[in-house]
This record gives C-alpha cells, structure tokens and sequence, in this order.
C-alpha cells in the first residue's frame, strides 16, 4: 500500500465533496479538479490545481475535451513499478485516487422537457474513461464513484498511514464497472427507443437492465436451488422496503411479499390483502386496518395460514394483536407499524416485518420482466385501470349502486390473482376466489367451494373474471351460487351466447374492454 499523494476530484453530484476534500488536503494529498468542483472547493478554501494547468492544454468543445489526456490517463494507468521510466519520460505524475460521478443522464433523459439535444449533451464521456482506468489499475489507484464511500477512504487512510487497502481498491474497482456498466445501459436504452425522426418506442433492439444484490439468500423455490435477491433503481417496491424484525426474507417470501404489496397498494381506501403462494387468498376494505384484516381473513382463513398480510394504512397495536392471536403468517408489510404494535409482534420473532413508507401507485412506464429458457420476455406493466364511466352495459338489467362499487372492487382484485381468475366480491370484502385453473368455469366452482368451505354467504355478490367468457358455463355456475352481477372484459366469439345466458338469469353484466391475464 502506497500513501496517496495525488487526487483528481470531478463530480456532478457534490454531496459531502467539500468535506472529504478538506480531509485529504489536511493529509497532504494534492487536489487536480474541474469546472464546477474547483470554483465549489476553492471558495471553501481548499487548495486546487484545476486540470487544464496540470495538463498544459485548455478545457475546449464547451468542456467536451478537459480530461481526455495522457498526463490524466498516464497518471490513472501506469503501473507502478513496471511504468515509472516511462511516466517520468512524458512528466506523468501518478494519480493515486480518482473521485468522479458522471453527468445525470437518467436525471435528464426523466425530465418532461428533455430534447434529444439535452440528452446527447449528458452522455459523459471523460468521466466513464477516466474511472474504467483507475478500475483497471486497481492494484495502485483508489476510485470512488459514490460519496457514501467517502468516509471508508478517509477511515483507511487514517489507519494505514494515507493509504487504502487492496481489499477496499478492488471492491471499489468493481463497484465502478458496474457503476459504468449502469450507466451504459442507461444510455443504450434511452438512445435505443429516441431514434431522430422517428416515434419514440418502449423497447429497444438491445436491451440492458442492472440490478443490485440485496441479500444472498438460504435458498431459492427449493432447498435445493441457490439464490439472491436483487432491487433495481427505481427506490420503490419490496426491493426498498425495510425489515423492522424478524428471519431473513425467503425467495418466496419476496415473491408473495411482493404480489401483496402491489394488490394492496391498488386501494385508496383502507385495505387489507392475504396472500398465500403468488395468489390473493382474502381481500377487504374497512373502516380501520383491523377491521379490514378480519374480513379479509374471514374470506379464506385456511389458506391464510402462513402467508403474507399486507396494509396500506399503518398498522397499530389491535391490529397487530388480532393477526398474532388468529394466525400463523410469514410477512407483515405497511407503510409504517407503531412501536406498541411492533411490541405485539416481537412475541413472534421469526415474523418479518416490513415498512415500505408511503405508498405510491405504480408508474406506467415500468417494465415487467419474465425469464424465459434462451431469453427474456419484457412488457409494460400491467397499470391499467377502469373506472365507472368507462364500462360497458350489455345487459337487460344494469348494476346497483351498491353493486357497481362492488364490480370495481372485485376488478381490482382480479388483477392480482393468476389466471384463470374468477373471484366473487360483496361490500368490499372478497367471498371466493378461484385461481389459476386450465378451465375458467373450473374456477368459478372453485371460488364458490371456497366461499361455501368459509360459510360466507354469496347469494347476491358480484363475480369478477379476468379474461372473457369463452362459453356461457361460467355464467349458469354463477347463476346457481346466488351472483347477480358480473365484470368481464368481453371479446369473446360467443359474447352473444353469455350475455343471453346473464339475462336468463336476471344478471346485470358489464364489459371492461380490457384484460388482465397473470401468468
């Protein structure tokens, strides 16, 4: 390990840059910078030596070209030991630490107003060389591209003398190829979908996502499997969300934790959602977070026996008391839980609980990611919704009043639950749910078992199906539970046969014009 000597600090993001480069100016390390970091730093009284000087040639192109020189690159590459003659030949001095972050590109490229010209102006050029350099020569230079590193530089430093541990320059060195790698795929991306002249579109030829590893886990699906969970960027979803107590989240924990969160975070009035293996098991709304649990429960309390409860209101001390006296669960997940509530639950350790913060809806440019044997299947996310005014009678009798809330409630639901889904609903609260069956009609006996199983009464209760009805079966088996009121989204060949076999029945029936298949 070598005492740092020289620093070259150029960042966009500049917090905590003033005080990490008081401390290495304190130690004696010489400070080479640009642009906005020097005239940031020198008016905190920081000694600088801005690049242009050092290297002899000027900042030109509106600051296109500034580090883009052998006395930079030499300084970052040479390998000490094996390059000094030639260094000193050409008067390259060696840099020992690089601090850089790049400009904001996907900051830019988010902006409602961003031109293409913006964009193009954003892509950093000096800043990735510079900081691919100082990774590949590691085994001498110390780079650091978040400001979180900066006080573990500072720590090292203090213990070894002004120097940095090979173990922390290869960990940083690798957090910055990946930090390159990121912010190429940003890039690629965005100039993948903007070509000049042409519609913007969602998906480009290449494409590349980055993810970051949360936690290396047990297990995956099964003992057997090996697995880790990993979060994207966007700072939402169970991928942000912290663990308050409890285990370690399982494979299959996240997933269903996940499955949960976004039914759940679908409702603006207080909720509650039980799922159990990627399918909501119980779902109600409620005046208090308590009383939503309890209906929700009531819905199917079988299937809720280890699964996982999600809110999205915060979650106190009877509410907290009611689930740990009724049930066995893996997961709780609320935008906050209190402290007499998170006493509750200490009495079972192994629970994880997980706060997300306020809950946000889902953003319609997200994308949705499933793996597939040779390739990746990638889609928009499914944020689509209906409202009232947009439905479609096509029925001799319309829906209620109370009935209509409750086709709105059940289209909700729907969404969330794996195809086939079938799913009857009564004033705000889930009464049978049938999931995932190769027959839709199989799915619609299914939730009226498990209504029956929960002795929930359904005569007069909505009934909500994900896709269309392809044969009017699935209606006469709904007929004869008691439902008066259907939401389906139409497109059938035999739409005509099903709406006829609705009004036999006396059946109000809607079309939504719009599926929600989950596979």
């Amino acid at each position: 390990m070598n005492t740092m000597q020289r620093a070259l600090i150029s960042v966009s993001d500049k917090t905590g840059v003033t005080d990490f480069a008081r401390a290495l100016a304190e130690r004696g390390v010489e400070i080479l910078t640009t642009g906005g970091t020097a005239k940031l730093l020198r008016d905190a009284g920081i000694e600088v030596v801005e690049v242009a000087d050092y290297t002899g040639f000027p900042e030109i192109m509106a600051g296109r070209v500034k580090t883009l020189h052998p006395k930079i690159h030499g300084g970052l590459l040479g390998r000490r030991g094996t390059d000094d003659a030639v260094m000193a030949e050409h008067d390259i001095p060696p840099i020992d630490l690089l601090v850089v972050n790049l400009y904001p590109f996907a900051a830019t490229v988010a902006k409602p107003d961003c031109s293409f010209e913006d964009a193009i102006e954003n892509i950093d050029i000096g800043g990735p060389a510079m900081l691919r350099a100082a990774a590949k020569n590691y085994a001498a230079v110390t780079v650091v591209v978040d400001a979180a590193d900066y006080a573990r530089v500072l720590d090292e430093m203090a213990q070894h003398d002004g120097a940095v541990s090979d173990a922390l320059r290869f960990e940083l060195a690798t957090k910055t190829f990946a930090h390159t790698a990121g912010y190429d795929a940003a890039v690629s991306n965005w100039l993948g979908t903007h070509a000049p002249g042409e519609a913007e579109s969602l998906f480009p030829a290449r494409y590349t996502a980055q993810f970051e590893k949360v936690a290396d886990m047990r297990y995956g699906e099964n003992p057997h499997q090996q697995a880790a969970f990993y979060r994207d960027g966007s700072g939402g979803g169970i991928g942000a969300a912290k663990l308050l107590q409890g285990k370690p989240l399982s494979f299959n924990n996240v997933a269903d934790a996940d499955a949960a969160l976004a039914c759940v975070q679908s409702f603006d009035d207080t909720a509650c959602v039980i799922v159990k293996h990627g399918n909501p098991c119980g779902v109600a709304m409620a005046a208090t977070p308590q009383a939503a649990y309890e209906r929700a429960f009531a819905t199917d309390s079988t299937s809720a026996f280890g699964g996982i409860i999600a809110f999205n209101r915060d979650v106190d001390e009877g509410t907290a008391a009611a689930i740990v006296d009724r049930q066995f669960f893996e997961v709780l997940i609320a935008p906050a839980v209190a402290d007499a509530a998170l006493a509750v639950l200490a009495k079972r350790k192994n629970v994880r609980v997980l706060i997300t913060g306020e809950l946000a809806g889902a953003q319609g440019e997200a994308l949705d990611y499933k793996r597939v044997a040779g390739g990746l299947l990638v889609q928009q996310a499914d944020t689509g919704t209906v409202g009232a005014g947009e439905l479609k009678v096509v029925t001799r009798r319309a829906p209620e009043p109370a009935e209509l809330n409750d086709l709105l409630f059940a289209w909700k639901v729907v969404k969330f639950v794996k195809s086939n889904a079938i799913v009857y609903c009564r004033d705000g609260q889930t009464l049978g749910i049938g999931a995932g069956q190769m027959s839709r009609v199989d799915s619609a006996a299914i939730a009226a078992q498990k209504a029956a199983a929960a002795k929930l009464d359904i005569q007069g209760a909505v009934m909500a199906s994900d896709a269309f009805f392809p044969f009017r079966d699935g209606i006469d088996t709904a007929a004869e539970v008691g439902i008066r009121a259907v939401i389906q989204p139409g497109g059938s060949m035999r739409d005509e046969e099903v709406i006829a076999a609705a009004d036999e029945h006396d059946i109000a029936m809607v079309l939504t014009g719009m599926r929600h298949f989950r596979h």
